[in-house]
């Protein structure tokens, strides 16, 4: 060993530096990495500002009134891994964010800070052109705090403790516009505006909501405009179906826990009105599992590869949280935006946790469906009545006389002579449905069947059946093909009784299972239709 030489290799500076730009950062995130630090320096106001001077250049300033720093916090806070904090559940983890999340839309990084109301401000500046310059980790540090930021620190934190953290140079937030200050790039960057507020709505909604007892209640606003929480569970207004406390040791002997809800939203019809239904965000992109960490929103409506997401589960929503005494076992990332379940976990969820709401999710999905397609569909035929009101006569058929009512024993007159059947004998539902009748269903499952309506001819469709879903739906708001459709099911019903014989009915019956078993099998990978929207 006394022939080994320890050699020290600092990193290149501006090497390191630009590259750590690359962390794969969004703006949401890195941004709420910032608002991490507030939290965790006990600020009870958060004030960001998103904002573009006259010539164009965008600037982001987030201001709180938490613990601040001194001279040696504020140095330690600018580090590139920074000392480990105190408290293990601080919302900030690796003391990488504030620098990786900032580097990634900016060149210039400045925090402005105070311990207290009655020392003067420091600001400390990462110029990513000052170091590629000296080729040096040269921090920058100055008395003379950019001057409309102290403004910001004093307005949020007056006479008090508090930090600002200042984007400048930003160049990769939107993209280059040849006007900077024209109307393309102003709505760019309210587009980004419009978004991070949004984001920080759900990433932040139990430190928002002063009713939230679980986290410290934290006022933040964006451009002067107070963000109000949003909970994607929406409590009062779901239900929740499914919840679990798993105690777990981890592999040095501690003890911990992580907890797991599930919740089922009401259909939008169901809501009390049409605001409230806007604000659940109901779709489906935003189903899945939401983990919490210490609280904040780590990760949001995925199934974590677990499951694809499905129409017919758009109302489940699944809550998972945990502290930070599991984010070895998680996997958590340098972004702190997602976890890594083990195989064991994973398992737990897939086969124990989560296949009893999935199942109640879909039964109330495809029961509110059956009922919107229902609603919708007594009406969508009208149409192909009327068009083939107009047409029976032309398009001809057998005379067909009831002969007892009560069995539906009929007499068909065909080119065959009179052939004694039995047959579907109903009435009209709506004011001129006698010739196409949506029905819930139809026995051994056909997708139609003949009727006689009124003394008419006509056919059941079958509402229930998979080809209905998956070929009628999409077109209950397109008139022409929906005729199309009914008038194909009503020739085939009025060319079996043009046909049939007595020694052939039950082979046109039988030919009918086959035809609905057959497309049943064909829709299997038709797409599942948006149902809101086609029977809006």
């Amino acid at each position: 060993m006394s022939n080994v030489e320890e050699i020290e290799l600092p990193p290149d500076p501006e090497r390191v530096i630009v590259g750590l730009r690359d962390t794969g950062y969004e703006f949401n995130t890195a941004v709420a990495d910032i608002v991490d630090n507030s939290i965790a320096a006990n600020a009870t106001k958060v004030q960001l500002w998103l904002a573009s001077d006259l010539r164009g250049n965008v600037r982001l300033t987030i201001a709180d009134n938490g613990d601040g720093m001194d001279r040696a916090g504020l140095i330690n806070a600018m580090q590139y891994g920074s000392k480990v904090r105190p408290n293990a559940a601080s919302l900030g983890k690796y003391g990488l964010g504030l620098k990786t999340a900032s580097t990634a839309f900016c060149k210039r990084l400045s925090v402005i800070s105070r311990p207290d109301g009655k020392t003067p401000a420091l600001m400390a500046t990462w110029d990513l052109y000052h170091v590629a310059k000296v080729n040096k980790w040269s921090l920058l540090l100055s008395e003379e705090c950019e001057v409309e930021a102290l403004e910001q620190l004093n307005a949020v934190a007056p006479n008090h403790a508090g930090t600002v953290v200042l984007w400048e140079n930003v160049d990769r937030l939107i993209k280059d516009y040849q006007d900077k200050t024209g109307a393309h790039a102003r709505k760019a960057l309210k587009q980004k505006e419009d978004s991070l507020r949004n984001h920080i709505a759900m990433v932040y909604q139990r430190f928002l909501d002063p009713k939230d007892e679980r986290a410290q209640n934290v006022v933040i606003a964006l451009n002067g405009k107070v963000v109000d929480p949003w909970d994607p569970f929406q409590r009062g207004l779901s239900e929740l179906v499914a919840q679990e406390t798993v105690d777990t040791e981890l592999s040095d002997g501690r003890k911990a826990s992580f907890t797991v809800r599930a919740f089922i939203l009401p259909r939008r019809e169901d809501f009390p009105n049409e605001k409230l239904a806007s604000a659940a965000m109901l779709s489906n992109d935003r189903q899945g599992i939401y983990i919490y960490r210490e609280n904040r929103l780590i990760h949001d409506a995925d199934w974590l590869g677990l499951y694809q997401k499905e129409p017919h589960l758009t109302l489940l929503r699944v809550e998972f949280s945990f502290d930070h005494s599991l984010d070895d076992a998680f996997h958590l990332d340098i972004k702190k935006s997602q976890i890594i379940l083990n195989d064991d976990l994973a398992s737990w969820l897939q086969n124990e946790f989560l296949p009893a709401p999935r199942r109640e999710a879909n039964n109330r999905s495809r029961d509110g469906q059956k009922s919107a397609i229902s609603k919708k569909g007594a009406s969508a035929h009208d149409t192909s009545n009327n068009n083939i009101r107009n047409r029976e006569a032309a398009a001809g058929g057998p005379e067909v006389n009831v002969t007892d009512p009560n069995t539906g024993e009929v007499v068909v007159k065909n080119k065959h002579g009179p052939q004694r059947l039995k047959l579907t004998i109903s009435t009209a539902k709506r004011p001129g449905e006698v010739y196409v009748q949506p029905v819930d269903s139809i026995k051994n499952g056909l997708m139609f069947q003949p009727a006689l309506i009124d003394q008419h001819k006509a056919v059941q469709i079958n509402t229930s059946h998979p080809y209905y879903h998956k070929v009628y739906v999409p077109n209950l708001n397109r008139s022409v093909t929906l005729q199309g459709l009914d008038s194909l099911m009503w020739a085939l019903s009025v060319a079996e009784l043009s046909t049939v014989q007595d020694s052939t009915a039950s082979m046109f019956q039988d030919m009918r299972y086959e035809v609905s078993r057959i497309l049943e099998k064909l829709v299997e990978n038709l797409p599942e239709p948006e149902i809101d929207q086609n029977v809006a």
